[in-house]
């Protein structure tokens, strides 16, 4: 027998039982013909791998959205990592506004208030874009790949043995299907070994399966070590975050606009709410607000001469009868009869001018 007759052999020999198989499966649905149940563990088995391929990719890909919500950067990443490729590097978000705030701080002057404040700001955003593109790397590598590595390979290797389970078990009910129609003693014999055949393939594919399955309880266990992995890169993203935005809210204080003229009484800037205020003790609310309360500021306006005083943040006068003040310098206030109660005298060298209350901390 040449290889060309072997080769047309097999292919007849393919088509019959593919035919032979069809025919089974059709008959099933029309209710013609029994099948043989996997047993209860099996099908449970079956479940929960489905399900756990099913809530993966779900999570991967909503985990993917999370760290790089770009569509088209996501579909760039993707054909890179198929074409083995490095994707190039390019400037986030935070990183992208971090810069426009920095170059509009130069060009308003780095000496301006909001031009420093910009600068600052812009230098914090590019820290955060620092910490987003960590927080990325990380994801992918201790939760993504190996999320990934399940359904494009363990997930796969289970789908195929699955699928060889089912012609199997398609085999042998083809096969009880045939004894059951044989009625020459030569047939049945026929038949009667080819169901032992298909029942020993059916039972060892079963076996297989059985415990491929049964891997996914320690690929729950991985996943779950590959979790707890991600929280704490969140963690230490979002610890990060906070503790630049707190450097930089302790950095700029508050930088209000003076709607005033030399015709109206102006109105002494407030910074935020959770900032230090003159003699003030801090009040928390169940929200978690910290309100501060002027308790000692009567005092300090009632105090006869002058005391030192130290800046809390940057202010800019908003017209000749205020004085600009510099964060950290230390200056001297007094009060003055008649002077709105938000303000008070300073006085730095030859200079003199009213200051906002809230922008000082008393010194003893």
């Amino acid at each position: 027998m040449n290889i060309m007759d072997f080769n047309v052999k097999k292919l007849a020999a393919d088509a019959g039982t593919f035919l032979s198989r069809a025919v089974q499966f059709t008959e099933e649905k029309l209710g013609q013909a029994e099948k043989t149940e996997l047993d209860a563990h099996l099908e449970n088995l079956l479940s929960k791998a489905e399900c756990t391929k099913i809530w993966t990719e779900k999570i991967m890909k909503q985990t993917e959205v999370l760290l790089q919500p770009n569509p088209n950067a996501r579909i760039e990443e993707f054909v890179y990592e198929k074409l083995d490729r490095k994707a190039p590097s390019r400037i986030n978000n935070p990183e992208l506004l971090g810069q426009y705030m920095i170059d509009a701080g130069t060009e308003f002057g780095p000496g301006t208030a909001y031009g420093n404040a910009l600068i600052k700001c812009g230098e914090t955003q590019k820290r955060i874009g620092t910490a987003d593109r960590e927080l990325i790397q990380t994801s992918a590598l201790n939760f993504l790949t190996p999320l990934r590595n399940f359904i494009e390979g363990d997930y796969k290797t289970i789908a195929k043995e699955r699928k060889l389970l089912q012609n199997k078990r398609l085999d042998l009910d083809a096969a009880k299907t045939r004894l059951k129609k044989a009625k020459a003693a030569e047939t049945r014999a026929s038949s009667e070994q080819e169901l032992r055949i298909t029942q020993s393939e059916f039972d060892r594919q079963a076996e297989i399966t059985r415990l491929l399955l049964e891997g996914i309880s320690s690929t729950h266990a991985h996943h779950l070590r590959c979790l707890n992995d991600f929280v704490e890169a969140q963690m230490t993203y979002y610890a990060q975050c906070y503790q630049y935005m707190l450097d930089l809210q302790k950095q700029l204080g508050s930088f209000p606009s003076n709607y005033c003229n030399n015709n109206q009484t102006s109105v002494a800037p407030v910074p935020s709410a959770s900032s230090n205020v003159i003699g003030s003790s801090a009040l928390t609310s169940t929200s978690g607000l910290v309100i501060t309360s002027p308790t000692n500021l009567i005092d300090l306006k009632e105090c006869s001469g002058s005391r030192k005083a130290r800046v809390l943040y940057d202010y800019d006068a908003a017209n000749s009868s205020e004085l600009s003040l510099l964060a950290d310098e230390v200056i001297t206030v007094f009060s003055v009869v008649g002077m709105d109660s938000d303000w008070l005298m300073g006085e730095r060298g030859n200079q003199k001018g009213r200051v906002p209350i809230t922008y000082l901390e008393l010194l003893n």
